[in-house]
């Protein structure tokens, strides 16, 4: 098993303001002889963590088989990277793994876990996995949902977490062909309760949630019919009433930050250029963002993971671009690329 890996470092110059050259560094940080997708990244002890999906491809096998694994590597300098675990469970295709640290500082990973039967999706049922000191990881069990809101084909897409509650963004597939979006609460990271239903029209799913420094919570949210374009919500605790605006364009694996309350900055996929590509948005914590810049990325690309780490962005993604196996990438952005004009 490749333990380590350092692949890739690249110096892009983005621009030039007042005088200043910006600088954007990517790194491969994790290439193997697999399907590495839908990232996460985050700081834990002091340490950086990105976890993955490993597969055949983006679903099926050869043998159209879908079993991916999640694979758990960490760096103590964001350049040198190592595997920590790899994670896999029979018959259940493991995707989307997202960290996020519990108020007992356990490190949590919520993961979609897609059951298929002869390539066709039969049940979708959200996993578990906790560390205590990011070397070893549990295996991964089934959560608990609120009979008011799973249906046994269920996707918990992240959990953030504030004021000791965790939230959730579960999206539920009926048997129409239809989805469902809801919002959970977790005091444990297993057992999740109903907060409220959305009525979201045109099959809304990945959802990403944060909070401001007011305890405001921000919803960002993929939409896959009709126009396509994103939702953008707002919602004041107990988190039960929100205003939605629709954004100005689709999303894919979308994630965010708060800079601060006036300014966030976004990851997507982008479906506006020639070919698929990863790119950087900031806003100003309205529906409307501006694309800041777009990562060395094609292909099969997207689902990216961003940390603020002292005057960079840091920002995990996958691509497939540079070979026939997508692989995981680290740009650190700076600060200032945000806030110039």
């Amino acid at each position: 098993m490749k333990k380590q890996v350092l692949i890739l470092f690249l110096s892009i110059v983005v621009s030039t303001v007042i005088g200043q050259t910006i600088c954007v560094e990517v790194d491969k940080i994790w290439d193997v002889d697999t399907h590495s997708a839908f990232t996460s990244l985050i700081k834990f002890n002091d340490e950086y963590y990105c976890s993955f999906r490993e597969g055949a491809s983006h679903v099926f096998d050869k043998d159209g088989n879908a079993e991916g694994k999640v694979r758990v590597i960490k760096s103590s300098d964001g350049k040198n990277w190592e595997s920590v675990a790899l994670l896999g469970m029979n018959g259940i295709d493991l995707r989307d793994p997202k960290l996020s640290i519990t108020p007992t500082g356990r490190l949590m990973m919520i993961i979609g876990g897609s059951i298929y039967k002869d390539r066709k999706l039969t049940g979708m049922v959200p996993h578990v996995s906790f560390s205590e000191d990011g070397r070893r990881f549990s295996d991964p069990v089934p959560v608990t949902i609120s009979d008011f809101a799973g249906n046994g084909k269920d996707w918990i897409w992240r959990v953030t977490w504030n004021n000791g509650l965790g939230y959730g963004t579960l999206y539920s597939l009926n048997d129409d062909g239809e989805t469902k979006l809801s919002l959970l609460s977790t005091s444990d990271g297993i057992h999740y309760n109903l907060v409220t239903k959305f009525d979201i029209p045109d099959f809304p799913n990945e959802a990403t949630a944060r909070f401001d420094s007011h305890g405001d919570m921000y919803m960002m949210v993929r939409r896959e019919r009709g126009n396509q374009k994103g939702y953008w919500g707002k919602s004041s605790a107990p988190y039960t009433e929100w205003t939605w605006k629709e954004m100005d364009f689709r999303l894919g694996g979308p994630d965010f930050v708060h800079l601060n309350d006036s300014l966030i900055v976004m990851g997507t996929r982008s479906h506006y250029t020639s070919f698929p590509k990863t790119v950087v948005l900031a806003g100003n914590g309205t529906e409307r963002f501006q694309e800041v810049y777009v990562l060395p990325s094609g292909g099969d690309t997207s689902y990216p993971g961003l940390i603020v780490e002292d005057d960079q962005i840091w920002v995990c993604y996958y691509s497939s671009h540079e070979s026939n196996n997508a692989s995981i990438y680290l740009a650190k952005m700076p600060l200032s690329l945000f806030y110039s004009e």
